[in-house]
């Protein structure tokens, strides 16, 4: 059984090998979207965002939050869809823009949550890979992931694709021309990175139970994603904090051989990490760090720091379905999941 497991080629591998080109496709395609609701954004700038999404797509969402924030300016707070589906509360939301984020755009919570929103007078856009969606027939504008199917239960490719498409629309509401190059080199990027070896954290992580992984600003979204990640495909359960977060309580559990996978970007947030991650080091814990530009034990290439946790999300899902095979499952099909969740 594990050696049929070891053998097979995987879809989530298939998957993470499109993203490249789905990410060029996606640039392409949106490119006059993008700047039409950068543009309507300048015009008439919103209070807040409110970011509506669940799993991976939330994760991409968290990545968009510090990219808005940091260089738009705009407070943005995560919806719970809850308020909506279960509690049938109303929400005051006029003039706000609403991102929902979603691979199928199916979600009865997520679509309710939406619902109440737009009915309130927010702008709501959609991220949706589902071009059929309910979800993309409700918004008003609707921006497509342009993943193409995405039959591992496990995401990839439509999770790279919503961190994209967010650093798109912020590049547009901004009109930071270094960020929008940045954008327009990513897909060769992207090819490389999706070809990076990580490799060498396979037999660090073969046996572990339980883990941290750490990210920090624009690397936190991703420290959520490769926690889930190991979660679904390997079942370890990896916790994901910021290099700040986890000096409280969680710093307490760190003991001698205690795995961390440390996610660090080149600007002043990396720099953080790297710093807790020696931290950790010191305590006798393992650690696994991939830092943006600095040779290691994890390549990760060095590119616009809003960029590099795309790139360093893209090698480590070879990596974690490497050694989700090499732990005798198949990262396709986690016990339990589906492709869609329809939670209410």
């Amino acid at each position: 059984m594990v050696t049929d497991i070891l053998d097979m080629a995987t879809l989530m591998r298939r998957e993470t090998l499109e993203t490249p080109e789905r990410i060029a496709e996606m640039l392409t395609r949106n490119a006059g979207s993008y700047a039409a609701l950068g543009a309507r954004l300048r015009a008439s700038p919103p209070p807040v965002v409110v970011t509506c999404a669940r799993g991976s797509s939330d994760h991409a969402a968290t990545y968009g939050k510090y990219l808005i924030e940091t260089l738009v300016g705009v407070p943005v707070a995560s919806a719970a869809p809850s308020v909506a589906s279960v509690f049938d509360a109303d929400v005051s939301a006029a003039r706000a823009l609403v991102l929902a984020v979603s691979q199928s755009g199916r979600s009865p919570d997520l679509l309710a949550s939406v619902g109440a929103y737009a009915g309130s007078g927010a702008l709501v856009a959609a991220l949706v890979n589902d071009e059929t969606s309910p979800l993309a027939e409700r918004v008003d504008v609707a921006l497509p992931l342009a993943a193409g199917p995405e039959t591992s239960v496990a995401a990839t490719k439509s999770c790279i694709a919503a961190m994209v498409g967010l650093a798109a629309i912020t590049a547009a509401w901004s009109e930071d021309a270094i960020l929008a190059d940045a954008l327009a080199a990513l897909p060769q990027a992207l090819d490389r990175a999706v070809n990076a070896d990580w490799s060498a954290a396979i037999e660090p992580l073969r046996d572990v139970s339980q883990m941290f992984v750490i990210g920090r600003g624009y690397g936190f979204g991703i420290a959520q994603e490769c926690a889930l990640k190991f979660k679904e495909t390997c079942a370890i359960q990896a916790e994901p904090f910021s290099a700040a977060e986890v000096r409280h309580g969680p710093m307490a559990i760190v003991r001698d051989g205690f795995p961390v996978l440390a996610l660090a970007t080149s600007d002043s947030a990396g720099d953080d990490v790297e710093l807790v991650a020696s931290e950790f080091a010191g305590r006798g814990a393992s650690v696994l760090l991939a830092h943006a530009g600095k040779a290691g034990l994890l390549p990760a290439e060095a590119a616009h720091p809003a960029i590099e946790p795309i790139l360093m999300l893209a090698s480590f899902y070879g990596l974690v379905e490497q050694l989700a095979r090499a732990r005798g499952r198949n990262p396709d099909q986690p016990p339990f999941l589906s492709k869609v969740t329809r939670t209410l």
